[in-house]
């Protein structure tokens, strides 16, 4: 099964990095936009809701930091290397833990060490930069390491208090916190990015989708945030034929729409309105296969998109081949 298209929009890039003693380059080898998106930013609310620098939702209260994710755990057990933001010296690691996700089973366990395996590099001017949630055993610095932007540090895992594969980015000047998206502080919701640590800033997506597949049955959601959902190839006597869509950063009275088309044209398409905000959500669609009937041989393509306020803002697809088993 082949994806296209993670995400369909994106707010352009901003200007060259402000003059604030440290610039940084982007901390994973991925394409944001394509194999990687950012989920959530630092909180930038003082108070107890939430807002990302471009005062939307993508954050948590009190969320300090950026996290960069994979759109499944199949993407993360590929192996994304996570790299040096910046020049600096290695002022401290931690490898070993587990990569078991987040959940109640593994609270305990994770107490006092949420950022799970990770590296804090010390770079001048009294800055620090923190890398959380990384694979077990794959970190390759050692204490006191001089490194360069670029530099492998390890790779993206799940690790600690993560509840989906991902890279926590902190940045610190003098233990203090700093949205790198807005380092100066002066927030402008009209006009957000006036300010920057980086060397270029990432592109801005207001949510989108993550995932598509096509299978015979309505899947668990562990196996669609796993990425094992989906089926290649499926018989001509399927008895039934679903598409999914897998989202992230969706709002109240976003539309979902599934379609699903093969060679004698479309076999369904659906809208789903969703009735609250969602970090990640998924929903599917199907059509049961009619007694003493198959479904016809080829190529069907299955298309999801992310609608808000009446325009899509994300749109992704795939493919499977529908075989006679004989």
């Amino acid at each position: 099964m082949m994806r296209q298209g993670l995400l369909a929009l994106a707010l352009p890039f901003a200007g060259s990095a402000l003059a604030e003693g440290l610039t940084l380059q982007f901390p994973l080898d991925c394409t944001l936009g394509d194999t990687c998106y950012i989920q959530q930013y630092m909180d930038r609310d003082p108070g107890k809701g939430f807002r990302d620098y471009h005062c939307r939702g993508l954050s948590y209260d009190g969320h300090k930091g950026t996290d960069f994710a994979v759109p499944t755990r199949e993407d993360m057990l590929a192996g994304v290397n996570v790299i040096a933001a910046a020049d600096g010296r290695v002022r401290g690691f931690r490898d070993g833990m587990p990569d078991s996700g987040y959940t109640k089973q593994t609270a305990a366990s994770v107490e006092g060490r949420e950022c799970g395996n990770g590296v804090v590099l010390m770079h001048p001017g009294g800055w620090e930069t923190q890398y959380c949630h990384m694979m077990q055993g794959s970190i390759t610095i050692q204490n006191g390491q001089e490194v360069k932007a670029g530099d492998v540090l390890g790779k993206l895992g799940q690790s600690g208090r993560a509840e989906f594969p991902h890279l926590h980015l902190s940045v610190r000047q003098g233990g203090n916190p700093v949205d790198p998206f807005d380092p100066d502080g002066r927030l402008q919701c009209d006009s957000p990015g006036d300010s920057t640590l980086w060397a270029q800033t990432p592109a801005y997506a207001p949510g989108g989708l993550l995932d598509i597949g096509m299978t015979d049955r309505i899947p668990d959601y562990a196996e669609v945030k796993a990425g094992t959902a989906g089926a290649d190839t499926l018989p001509t006597d399927a008895p039934a034929l679903v598409v999914f869509g897998f989202s992230y950063g969706t709002l109240k009275d976003d539309i979902i729409r599934l379609s699903l088309t093969g060679p004698e044209g479309e076999v369904i398409t659906q809208d789903s309105q969703l009735e609250r905000n969602r970090a990640q959500a998924f929903r599917a669609v199907g059509k049961r296969l009619r007694s003493r009937a198959k479904w016809p041989a080829g190529t069907y393509v299955g298309t999801a998109t992310l609608i808000r306020q009446g325009v899509s803002i994300s749109t992704i697809s795939t493919e499977i081949t529908i075989r006679d088993p004989g």
